[in-house]
Parts: structure tokens; sequence; C-alpha cells
């Protein structure tokens, strides 16, 4: 796990005067490109790491910069322990676990408590009620991929039940809605794919490793292109289901309509996601206007029906 890199790589800088991009290399055993990638990180985040090249040359913090343990303010320590807290509910292995020992080593004894306090006032837990179990297998399999530059293979059905054998190069794990995704370049697409953990199965790593390509990151921000499609319907709701359209609806759009009962300006998109949402809601909800969507609504109640009729 990176984080669990750069920690140590700031711990080892603040040991050692000077050290050289090839032995941090072999002490983590990944290639010096991935190294100097650690330092310009390390840059980034504030703290000013130079590299010097030729004889007596190797990378160090800046001299003019006063540097110890006190680099981390108890705000710093708080949110890389919350972080790392969260993430290691679903990415298990010793990696996590360690980092987390090693910025626990950073807090001042008498900052114990605070900053322990402070991490713990946000929680995230990634893995769901019910559903997939093999997601978190999933994810290690995949974690272990993408450090080591492997292909993995799995069988895939996708949103329209078409079942296909892929074999990808994996390159991000995103956790996006209630799902986690993989980023990966499709040999068989010979493009960048998307895939949901979840629907995946047989899922293995190839020996064969791959060099990475140039990375494109997954487009993820389907907000703008959702209203483009997005109409508003019309639809009265029970109050035994107001908080399941709250997920979907912002209080705002909701009025009250006598009784139990709600009027809700309901964003929509003409798709059987939006259709099968609105039916799991059974008679508890019932759309009002418009029309055609009343229509096709209970042509669909009438297909279960008929699913369901005595032949």
């Amino acid at each position: 796990m990176k984080i669990d890199r750069l920690v140590s790589i700031i711990m080892i800088l603040l040991e050692k005067e000077r050290i050289s991009a090839q032995e941090l290399a072999k002490m983590f055993e990944v290639s010096t490109r991935t190294i100097y990638r650690d330092i310009d990180a390390i840059n980034q985040a504030g703290i000013p790491v130079l590299s010097t090249s030729g004889n007596g040359g190797g990378i160090e913090i800046m001299s003019q910069y006063k540097v110890d343990k006190k680099i981390f303010s108890t705000d710093d320590l708080s949110a890389l322990l919350m972080g790392l807290t969260n993430l290691s509910g679903m990415v298990r292995g010793s990696e996590v676990a360690n980092a987390i020992a090693k910025v626990k080593s950073f807090i001042p004894s008498e900052k114990a408590k605070s900053v322990e306090l402070k991490a713990s006032q946000i929680y995230i837990d990634l893995t769901p009620w019910e559903g997939n179990g093999n997601v978190k297998t999933a994810i290690e399999i995949i974690k272990n991929a993408l450090q080591e530059n492997k292909l993995i293979t799995f069988t895939y059905i996708d949103g329209h039940g078409t079942k296909t054998t892929r074999t990808v190069e994996p390159y991000q794990l995103v956790f996006k809605g209630r799902a986690w995704y993989v980023q990966t370049f499709c040999r068989l697409k010979n493009d960048y794919r998307l895939f949901r953990l979840s629907r995946m199965s047989n899922l293995n790593i190839i020996e064969e490793t791959f060099t990475p390509r140039e990375y494109q990151k997954p487009f993820l921000d389907f907000e703008e292109t959702a209203k483009s499609f997005q109409i508003h319907i019309k639809i009265r709701i029970h109050s035994s289901v107001l908080d399941r359209i709250l997920d979907f609806c912002p209080f705002d759009r909701i009025t009250a309509a006598g009784g139990e009962y709600y009027l809700v300006d309901y964003p929509f998109v003409d798709s059987d996601y939006y259709y099968d949402m609105l039916l799991s809601l059974g008679d508890k909800c019932e759309v009002i206007e418009p029309d055609h969507v009343r229509k096709k609504l209970k042509q669909k109640i009438q297909n279960l029906i008929n699913m369901y009729a005595d032949s």
C-alpha cells in the first residue's frame, strides 16, 4: 500500500541525513522510478525533499527545513489515522496495520488521547449490510495484482446480463456510490474499462506481468450527464418508504399530502433501473404523472401478473 511506503520513507529521511534512491528501492522492493514518484508525492504534501545526483548524492530533507516528529500536527495525525483506520475495515493486510502503527509512533504520549479521539470522530464502514461476500476477496486479489503489475482474468456479467471472459491490466481500485470497481485496460476491447467487483466471478491473477501504460483515470462524475436525461415526475408515497425516497430526492421536493402520505417531485430517467426502483416500493408508491410513466408501470405490473398467473 502506497501510504505505508510514504510514511516509512519519511521516517527513514528523519533518521538519516541522506540515502540513495537505489537503497530505498531495494529496501521496499520497488523500482527507482516508483521511489521518485513517492518523493514527488511527499514534496506535494509540503515536506521539502531534495534529490541530488553524482558521488555522494541521494535523497534528503532540505537542511533549511527543521523537521522532527513534530512535523505532523495533532490534526495531521488524526487525519492520517482516520483514513488508515477506515480503510483497514475493507482492505486487509499487514501493510495497513504497519502504517497505522508507524503513524502512532509520531504521536507524543501527552497528545495520544486527543489524537485518538479526533481520529474516531468520523467512522466509515465500507462493508455492506448484506450482499456479495466475495467482494472482499476480490479486493485482495486485485490489490496484489496492482502491486506486482500482473494481469487478472475473470468472468463478467454486464448490466444487460451478457457474460464474457476478460483479461485486463488493473490500474486502480475505486469505491463509488455503494460499490467497488476496478479501472483497467481490457485486452478484449483494447481500451480502458471500469468493472464492478460484485459482477465478477472466477477471478484469478495471471503470472504474466505487464508494462503500465499512460494511465487514464475513470470518468466518475455522471451528475451533469444524468441531468440531461432527467425529468421530474410526481409520485404519491406512504410515510413508511420516505426514508428510501430520501436516498434519491432532497427533502425540499417533498410535501405533506394528508394523513400518512406525501407528494414528491421525483427526479427520474426513463430506464429499467428507475422503473424497477419505483416497483420495489410496491403499493406504497403511486405515480401521479406523467401519463406515459404510469402506462409503462402498469404494463410492467401486468407482465408480473401474467408470469405468476396459473397456467
